[in-house]
């Protein structure tokens, strides 16, 4: 059984999360095109932090970045290696999405690599399509910036 719930980001096992996904970023992309934000960033008033749970192990997380212009940007997902194959992400994703709508938003974006053929099949099959760069991001070619309209329950 997977629980989901809006955590902390400052403790020790959502830490150890964060680095094993800074060190896969780090594998597969250059740190010009790896977009991650830090723990003091996660705690943040306009951010809602989820971690996902497996028998009270923390196995997942992510979170939804509210901007003040009606959207908000995923942030930070990440699934251990144990965990998938588990529909974890999905969860994840789903629950990000609820908590986005619950608090008004109309659009969720993201940023994500081109060298993450699970993550872009994820994100593809729950609705979301390609956008140009948002925010502060610039084009890169290793970068895919996407969009989901929501709208309320």
């Amino acid at each position: 059984m997977i629980e989901i719930k809006i955590e902390n980001p400052d403790q020790a096992e959502v830490h150890a999360l964060l680095t094993a996904s800074d060190a896969y970023m780090a594998s597969l992309y250059p740190a010009e095109s790896n977009h991650m934000v830090d723990v003091s960033t996660l705690k943040q008033r306009h951010v809602t932090f989820l971690v996902a749970r497996a028998e009270g192990r923390a196995v997942g997380c992510g979170a939804v970045v509210q901007s003040a212009n009606g959207w908000a940007e995923i942030k930070r997902m990440f699934v251990s290696p144990a965990a998938r194959g588990r529909q974890v992400g999905r969860k994840l994703l789903e629950r990000l999405e609820a908590v986005a709508r619950d608090k008004g938003i109309t659009a969720l974006r993201l940023e994500t690599g081109i060298s993450q053929p699970e993550a872009l099949a994820l994100y593809r099959s729950a609705g979301f399509r390609e956008i140009e760069p948002f925010g502060d991001y610039r084009p890169d070619p290793l970068s895919l910036f996407m969009e989901k309209t929501i709208t309320g329950r």
